[in-house]
């Protein structure tokens, strides 16, 4: 299996990451930028790159900015933000058509660096600020996406179980920031903040294609020169944090409950159990084999969906499962017969073979799209540590019945959380 090699190259306060490949018939960039979780910025951090996208020096308007896009053989442009363990990071995409595979010389690679590099360096400012109107029209757009969670009450479960479970701990915040927090934002605090994040922020830029590393590095030396990192390490704490077993109910006006589990796996990214634990979560409940999908779904008909999800850089381990709310006591007590049952051991080698298969495919789907296969390599920036995915594979088939033991034996319970209707029993 032949896998793309990623060559990584620090430059003036960016590090490049080039990933030649001719799979595509586009050149895909993620720029990338990764600081500590915290309250104070969160919200900022959260409005800033929808601000930043909306209009630069030059295209000082989202209507220009789709215009300009549009003319470079309808590339795009998007931003994100999430949360990767205790980091917070933002991140900018853009894909273009490789000019190679076009019959004009327009330079559509460089056309698309310097205009990431200008949404990034080069924003729309007035005064000594973002533009009012951009700014405020992203933070309404923003409130709303905190407020939608509200709707979804399986992504409400679990900011609620991610609350309790993290009380002290700045994991707990929203990636999206805080409605108050966002409405209190004026274009000069967040210019203010903007220039802080430029010094201090660790930023990487990925680029993947048919590219060559020297045109890469010339290119990405000419538009991003940048202050160094100066980003500071959130501790990781893991170990330290004592678990006591907590439940908390929640009562609104809905008609299945939502069941969401928080256990502390007392192993991260960078462990040597690691790739035990990514077995273990397939056969626990990663996938429709899973212990809990066969007992807690099929066999005794308690859920509509059960099911569970590993954070790799935090070490937290989720379950979640739709449930009546009269099913609620037996739900939980199948749940923790199926993790008991990990640690005890019970369970086949069939089950073994058929998680890492399932494994292997997912990692090959991941990696089918150069997004994932990006996404794959940044665990490593978020980490700290190398694991490249030539390794993946071999690592996954060398993980035994008694590593995967040993591995469910650390996990802990941590937090439950029910979220039920107001009817019924």
């Amino acid at each position: 299996m032949k896998f793309m090699e990623e060559h990584t190259k620090a430059l003036t306060g960016i590090t490049l990451h080039t990933i030649p490949t001719k799979k595509y018939k586009t050149n895909t960039f993620v720029l990338r930028l990764k600081a500590p979780l915290q309250e104070d910025t969160v919200s900022l951090r959260a409005l800033l790159p929808y601000v930043l996208q909306s209009a630069t020096k030059s295209l000082a308007s989202t209507r220009e900015v789709r215009q300009y896009l549009e003319e470079m053989y309808g590339a795009s442009l998007s931003v994100d933000v999430g949360k990767k363990g205790d980091y917070h990071v933002m991140s900018f995409y853009m894909d273009i058509v490789n000019e190679k595979y076009l019959q004009d010389t327009t330079p559509l690679f460089e056309k698309a660096l310097a205009l990431l590099s200008e949404v990034l360096l080069q924003p729309l400012v007035e005064g000594d600020g973002f533009s009012t109107s951009i700014v405020e029209n992203e933070k309404r757009s923003l409130v709303q996406r905190i407020q939608s969670v509200f709707d979804d009450k399986l992504r409400y479960a679990n900011e609620r179980l991610m609350e309790e479970m993290c009380k002290n701990e700045v994991y707990q915040l929203n990636a999206n920031g805080k409605v108050a927090d966002v409405q209190k934002i004026d274009n000069k605090m967040l210019y203010t903040y903007y220039k802080q994040m430029l010094e201090s922020d660790c930023k990487d830029i990925y680029i993947i294609g048919d590219v060559e590393e020297s045109d890469c590095i010339e290119m990405v030396n000419k538009y991003f020169t940048l202050p160094s990192c100066a980003t500071v390490t959130n501790e990781k704490k893991t170990e330290s944090i004592k678990v006591e077993e907590k439940e908390i109910i929640e009562k609104q006006d809905i008609h299945q409950g939502k069941l969401h589990i928080g256990y502390r796996t007392h192993t991260s990214y960078c462990d040597q159990d690691y790739y035990a634990l990514q077995v273990f979560n397939g056969i626990f409940g990663g996938f429709s084999h899973s212990k809990l999908f066969i007992n807690v779904r099929e066999k005794n008909s308690l859920a509509y969906y059960a099911a569970s999800r590993y954070e790799s850089h935090k070490g937290l381990l989720m379950v979640m499962a739709g449930i009546e709310a009269e099913n609620y006591e037996k739900a939980v007590t199948i749940i923790k017969e199926q993790m008991q049952a990990m640690k005890d051991g019970d369970f086949t080698d069939q089950e073994i073979t058929q998680t890492k298969a399932v494994i292997r495919n997912q990692l090959l789907e991941s990696i089918d799209t150069s997004r994932g296969t990006i996404e794959m390599m940044y665990h490593n920036v978020v980490a700290g540590c190398e694991r490249p995915m030539s390794e993946w594979v071999a690592n996954v088939e060398k993980v035994t019945k008694d590593e995967i033991v040993a591995v469910a034996n650390k996990v802990e319970l941590d937090t439950i959380y029910f979220l039920k209707g107001t009817e019924g029993k």
